[in-house]
């Protein structure tokens, strides 16, 4: 057994000292340094956790976590004055004087290492742990964070504030991720800390010796991952965090929100605007003027006297309904929320007893302790208020928390599921813990129907209860650009349902820049135009008709590449891969995705190449990473390792695709909730590399895909063997396409005029195929084309959508 020590606490910082005793556990071992307590984990083969504390309890509790050690065969042995535990893929070298870690790879390869002085140390409350800089290093992580993609001389904390009109320097912003990936030498790692205090992370800055990460109080307990690639490390965290559930397929589509649209016939009058103008949406967002002096679970009974009514207006138009969710619960007598809520003591408390009290948008309010079973409980009975009414989207907004003062007192206590503790703990989850409240909450409500949760706050492992999107940015091209690479942020830190607030929140967006956030923002995981009271109207009509016009092809296109976004979201699901991808995932070394230039770019999905620009901007510099590219409205070809000057006039984005891809699409519709399509558009692109894509589909809306109800099949693209197959179906799911068309790009010179079939020669057909429709001009001057966006003589064969194996073939 081990022994209770003194453990003192000096004004200097202090290290944990050398080994004094340890023991083999089950998995792992634990022992005593001088100066603290430790503990270390095979979590699983490619996973270690330390844990260090400077107490004999460690406190093991997690919202982040939720798997636990797999039981992964492991050796220790005790040499040279060093402790080494190997797996297969990961070794730790712990050495004993003082305690210090070292991770190699199979190879004997240093992945990291701490600093062999420094290690971890504490400065009175504060434990930090204290990683020697190798040559080269670059970091990319830490989620919601402004600032360059390589995070490298710079620094961050994680606290969650509520940041009006944020800066595009500011930190800390409104959702704590502690996870990283650390690249250099070929090699890469991820570090994820779990410690929900106020955390510091320092990436050489100011310093040219180490990278740190610091908690102000709790225990050093962090989780370190190796794998082969990026896209590996990522998966392997979410397999620790969760990953997201299938999101209802409508939420996927265009959303529309402003701070606030009322009366109701304001609300119905812009969603029939939409079938009107034959603008593709599916969902109108309701903000805080639908409810009676901004007091949750109510409805203004002057603005929407008959919410069923008008619910069921929406409804026969094709759009579902968000509405807004803040945690204040006002301070009146006779309001249902705030009466039960007393009676069921849900509110967070003082020391004292007494319930804590913030002013808000209600004014004085309570806010229920979402940490407490029981208030999740009462929370979800609440909700019924609205799940009732058949609404089934959820914005949990103001959950930082966020009051009148932006203050909030660290002494007011949450019960965090029985293991009590102060807001200096608890502030970072609680924007977690409520959207966990409405997730779980609504699902009980409506037991097998997806709803759709969106927070502004949360904490890592928040992908298993909502989407997040970037809170209250800023109507310009700089706010454009940050909300890029926070939301490739948040996918690398397993969040991969991100969005932000397109044409900005604050301020208002001149035409040309909503024309381009709009373009952009169509290859963004949640795609949602949002603008906030006293501004100008900021819809996709009212820059224009020519922003109308580009608006309506941007939302086109995002609805015919549906299937391709909803088997991207399944991958999200399946293996906690991000669907708007950072190229630090799959080209971590190559030193050109980090220049200024070119960190903006990402890939959307496995395959497409977006290069995100200005509003103003009508030449761009456009990087292409290692492999063959197409334009992706042209065909045009481009090999990779190169940068080239691409034309971007405001109705063009410069969007490419990845040789050999596969991309499935379908026709133009209104609403993803009325999907009328039979055909199945399968986009084939010419490459040298075999590629697959894993093609899925269910019904979008139940929970029934647990059950085997799903329709999915390989698609894989062999050039060697000159063919295209289709496995044949898994699932219970009947497809909703009775047809494949078949479209071959780049394929020119390598096809006759006829192509194998299962053997069967059928011939090739050829058309115009339009990505987008023309853009008329809208100069003086007489109407003409200006642009014609498609792929001219495209060849193509039309098949069956058979359940079988499907082999097509060309000599």
């Amino acid at each position: 057994m081990l022994t209770q020590q003194t453990i003192t606490t000096s004004g200097l910082s202090q290290h944990c000292g050398k080994i004094t005793q340890y023991e083999r556990t089950p998995y792992g071992m634990m022992g005593t340094t001088e100066n603290a307590f430790f503990k270390i984990s095979v979590v699983q083969e490619g996973i270690f956790k330390i844990h260090l504390s400077k107490f004999e309890e460690l406190d093991e509790h997690s919202y982040a976590v939720i798997s636990k050690p797999m039981g992964i065969d492991f050796t220790i042995v005790d040499k040279n004055g060093s402790l080494e535990i190997h797996t297969e893929k990961l070794s730790l070298f712990l050495k004993k004087d003082p305690f210090t870690v070292i991770f190699k790879n199979s190879n004997e390869e240093i992945i990291n290492e701490d600093d062999a002085a420094l290690g971890t140390s504490w400065i009175g409350e504060q434990v930090s742990t204290y990683k020697k800089l190798q040559k080269g290093e670059r970091f990319v992580g830490l989620g919601e964070k402004t600032g360059p993609l390589d995070r490298k001389g710079h620094g961050y904390q994680n606290w969650n504030t509520d940041h009006f009109g944020y800066p595009p320097d500011s930190d800390p912003l409104y959702c704590t991720t502690p996870f990283y990936i650390g690249i250099h030498n070929g090699l890469s790692y991820g570090i994820f800390l779990d410690n929900s205090h106020k955390t510091h992370f320092n990436f050489g800055a100011s310093n040219r010796r180490f990278s740190s990460f610091s908690a102000d109080q709790g225990d050093m307990s962090y989780y370190f991952i190796h794998e082969e690639s990026v896209e590996e490390i990522i998966s392997s965290y979410t397999d620790l965090t969760g990953r997201m559930e299938l999101p209802p397929l409508w939420s996927l589509g265009y959303q529309q929100c402003r701070y606030s649209y009322r009366p109701d016939k304001e609300v119905l009058s812009v969603a029939k605007t939409f079938r009107d103008k034959e603008i593709p949406a599916d969902v109108i967002v309701l903000d805080i003027h639908h409810m009676e002096q901004y007091k949750i679970f109510t409805w203004d009974k002057k603005d929407f006297p008959d919410p069923e009514g008008m619910l069921k207006q929406l409804e026969d138009l094709g759009f579902k309904v968000v509405v807004i969710c803040d945690p204040g619960i006002k301070i009146e007598k006779g309001y249902d929320a705030y009466e039960s809520g007393l009676q069921q003591d849900v509110f967070v408390k003082f020391p004292d007893g007494s319930n804590y009290e913030g002013e808000v948008w209600p004014g004085w309010c309570h806010f229920p302790d979402f940490t407490k079973a029981s208030v999740r409980e009462w929370w979800a009975e609440k909700l019924k208020s609205y799940t009732d009414l058949g609404i089934e989207g959820f914005w949990n907004d103001m959950n930082e928390i966020a009051t009148w003062g932006q203050y909030l007192p660290e002494l007011i206590e949450f019960d965090f599921d029985g293991n009590k503790a102060t807001a200096r703990k608890g502030r970072n989850v609680y924007g977690m813990q409520m959207a966990k409240s409405a997730y779980e909450g609504a699902k009980q409500n409506t037991p097998n129907k997806r709803i759709f949760n969106l927070t502004r706050a949360g904490f890592s492992g928040i992908q298993r209860y909502a989407a997040v999107w970037t809170g209250d940015n800023v109507a310009d091209d700089e706010h454009m650009l940050l909300g890029v690479r926070l939301v490739n942020s948040l996918g690398m830190a397993g969040v991969a349902f991100a969005g932000y607030d397109i044409g900005g929140f604050a301020g208002e967006a001149d035409s040309q820049l909503f024309a381009r956030w709009i373009s952009i923002g169509a290859f963004a995981p949640f795609f949602r135009g949002h603008s906030m009271i006293n501004s100008r109207d900021s819809e996709p009509w009212a820059y224009g008709e020519e922003v109308e016009e580009i608006s309506r092809n941007y939302i086109n296109l995002r609805y015919q590449m549906m299937p391709y976004i909803y088997s991207a979201f399944h991958q999200a699901h399946e293996k906690g891969i991000p669907v708007a991808r950072s190229l630090a995932i799959y080209y971590p070394h190559d030193a050109k995705i980090y220049s200024p230039l070119y960190e903006n770019q990402y890939l959307f999905g496995s395959d497409i190449l977006v290069a995100p620009v200005a509003s103003k901007v009508n030449l761009a510099k456009v990087y292409f990473p290692e492999g063959e590219w197409y334009d992706i409205f042209n065909d045009t070809h481009y090999s990779g390792n190169q940068e080239i000057i691409a034309e971007c006039p405001i109705e063009r984005l410069p969007v490419y695709v990845k040789a050999s891809a596969i991309l499935p699409m379908q026709d133009k519709l209104q609403s993803l909730t009325n999907n009328k399509n039979q055909t199945l558009h399968l986009h084939i692109y010419s490459g040298s590399k075999e590629n697959t894509f894993n093609y899925y589909e269910d019904d979008g809306n139940t929970f029934e895909y647990v059950n085997g109800a799903i329709y999915q099949r390989s698609i894989s693209l062999k050039p060697s063997e000159k063919q295209i197959i289709l496995t044949e179906k898994s699932g219970s799911y009947k497809s909703q396409y009775k047809k494949i068309k078949l479209y071959l790009h780049g394929f020119s010179g390598q096809l006759k005029d006829k192509i194998k079939v299962n053997q069967t020669t059928i011939p090739i057909l050829k058309e115009d195929f339009k990505f987008m429709d023309q853009i008329s001009n809208f100069d003086p001057l007489p109407m003409s084309d200006r642009i014609c966006l498609q792929v001219e003589n495209l060849p193509f064969i039309e098949i069956e959508n058979q359940n079988e194996e499907i082999l097509v073939s060309w000599a």
